[in-house]
């Protein structure tokens, strides 16, 4: 590996290996800065469908932009070595911190989630599929926010069988089912690794182990998760519950988006939450037992002993016995008989096959998505009794309600009901304390129009000390125009004083800021002077300035005083 790549970035040290590339520390000599390379293995260099994820994953990557997805900043080639150039994070992986201090609380561990799952969101908003989320691939900066890695990279070993490699045994502990069963990965199958990280987090070990990555896999396709309240008891069911929606067998019992599941973890340990119970998915399976009706006593009733020959009143008497348990037997059968065909007339069992099936989520999916998911789950969507509406959180086009909600159980073939969102309201936020051109910035786009007038304050000029026509947290139809006045901390008038010329251009700078005054400083143009003019001027002095000296300067939010020196 050479120590230069790309004739900029100095290769320090060799920091760790991946499933397909080498990582190490370099310097990137144009910005002065430490960056982390990865660079594809030599072996798979030549191999033509790993070279083509490589680029392709990487080249994806470049479109994330996230407080918690690491930065890339460069991709190449160079003597036949692929690389990667991205931000370096100084810190620890979120595996070491498992390792080091064993089950985090819960609070620290939602926390560590939100930051989790909003990063996957932003990917999976990008159409870019993580494939491969474990604690390995999350590192921690040292002021606690958290770094995504290796978004997509991991696809180049889909073809590679589960074996004992280290890689292969990092990630199979997060496999989702159906990818274990050989499917493609899906934006469910991220949920699914992502709630095994949380179970991590809050357990400090994997739900499933085994000597090898096969035995591991067959355990995720098969059993359930463990009860995390069994090994904490005093985690709340609501935090529980995220793990067992995100960790659905069915992945359409899973949550629908990231965005879903990132909403149920910021409530998770709400108060209001602290009495709700245990989600529980039932299966095509359940409520499947054959009812079997005991004729045998009907035998027994009926049966006799020898004995002696009764008179003709006792055979009367017997005889009428006799035929009234013979009538309550007979009537007790065509009841039972009644029950089981009414049973079967409801649940459709008749094949031995249950067809009462659940409602699977729809939040958050489009109506073409959620269509495709009720017919997965043997449902249709009644596309005739569609409603739409504004909602707080839920984007356009996407579903922010289903009749009947999710998880109840219906008859094979039922219709089920959606409602539609015609995108967010907006909920006007309180611009008191700002400055004008921060709000300004704030409503850029929108169709909330602005109104201002001054008024005399101690505050800084500029500041917003009242607003009028839309209070805070007003709730407004963003296809509507709509007007918002600000009143604001009056801006300063002054003279601009012909004594800054000549005077050093950060002493004049900071005179002009303490009138009021918002002062930039430029390099005056010396292209229209000639060699000996320009080698004349003063050095580090205010020449020139604009507006001019002696003006009357009136700052306001758009205006500036600008500083030429050479």
């Amino acid at each position: 590996m050479n120590k230069m790549i790309a004739k900029r970035y100095m290769v320090v040290k060799h920091i760790g290996q991946g499933g397909m590339a080498d990582v190490y520390v370099a310097v990137d000599t144009l910005l002065n800065r430490e960056v982390a390379v990865k660079v594809l293995r030599g072996e798979l260099s030549n191999d033509p469908v790993a070279l083509l994820r490589f680029q392709r994953e990487a080249n994806a990557s470049t479109a994330l932009s996230h407080p918690n997805i690491v930065d890339i900043y460069d991709v190449g080639e160079e003597n036949g070595y692929h690389y990667i150039v991205m931000e370096y994070v100084r810190g620890k992986d979120l595996k070491q911190l498992i390792a080091q201090r064993g089950a985090l609380c819960k609070e620290e561990a939602v926390a560590i989630m939100k930051q989790l799952v909003s990063a996957v969101a932003e990917a999976h908003r990008c159409n870019i599929i993580h494939r491969d989320i474990k604690p390995q691939n999350v590192l921690i900066k040292d002021d606690g926010t958290l770094k995504v890695v290796d978004f997509g990279i991991a696809l180049a070993q889909d073809a590679l069988q589960l074996t004992q490699s280290d890689s292969v045994m990092g990630s199979v502990h997060y496999l989702a089912p159906e990818v274990a069963r050989g499917e493609a990965a899906t934006r469910q199958s991220d949920i699914y690794s992502l709630g095994i990280v949380f179970y991590e987090l809050l357990s400090g070990e994997v739900p499933f182990h085994g000597e090898q990555a096969v035995q591991i896999a067959m355990k995720h396709m098969r059993e359930e998760i463990p009860s995390i309240r069994k090994l904490n008891p005093q985690l709340p069911q609501a935090v529980e519950n995220v793990i067992l929606r995100a960790t659905a067998k069915n992945k359409n019992f899973r949550y629908p988006s990231c965005e879903v599941m990132l909403q149920d973890l910021t409530t998770c340990l709400s108060p209001q939450r602290a009495d709700e119970p245990r989600v529980v998915f039932k299966t095509p399976s359940e409520g499947n037992k054959t009812i079997a009706i005991d004729t045998a006593r009907r035998k027994e009733s009926g049966s006799s002993h020898p004995s002696a020959k009764p008179n003709k009143k006792k055979k009367k008497r017997k005889k009428k016995s006799n035929a009234w348990v013979g009538l309550l037997i007979t009537g007790l059968v065509v009841l039972s008989i009644a029950a089981v065909v009414f049973i079967l007339a409801l649940t459709g069992n008749w094949g031995g096959k249950s067809q009462l099936v659940e409602v699977p989520p729809l939040i958050n999916l489009t109506v073409e998505q959620a269509a495709s998911t009720l017919s997965d789950a043997g449902l249709e969507l009644n596309r005739a009794e569609i409603s739409y509406a504004l909602t707080d959180d839920v984007e356009k086009d996407r579903i922010y309600e289903s009749d009947p909600a999710a998880g109840t159980a219906l008859t094979g073939g039922s219709q089920v009901k959606i409602k539609v969102s015609l995108g967010r309201y907006v909920v006007v936020e309180n611009y008191v304390g700002m400055k004008i051109s921060e709000a300004r910035e704030k409503l850029e786009g929108s169709n909330i129009r602005i109104q201002t007038s001054q008024e005399a304050s101690d505050s800084a000029p500029g500041t917003i000390l009242r607003q009028e026509l839309l209070d805070p947290q007003t709730k407004i139809d963003p296809q509507k125009t709509n007007t918002i006045r600000f009143v604001i901390a009056a801006y300063p008038t002054f003279q601009i004083d012909w004594s800054i010329k000549g005077m050093d251009v950060f002493e004049a700078q900071s005179l002009l800021e303490s009138q009021g005054g918002e002062v930039m400083l430029s390099v005056l143009d010396t292209s229209g002077m000639s060699e000996e003019e320009a080698a004349n001027l003063p050095r580090g002095v205010v020449i020139n300035c604009s507006p001019g000296f002696g003006t009357l300067y009136e700052q306001n939010e758009d205006s500036y005083i600008t500083l030429y020196y050479y």
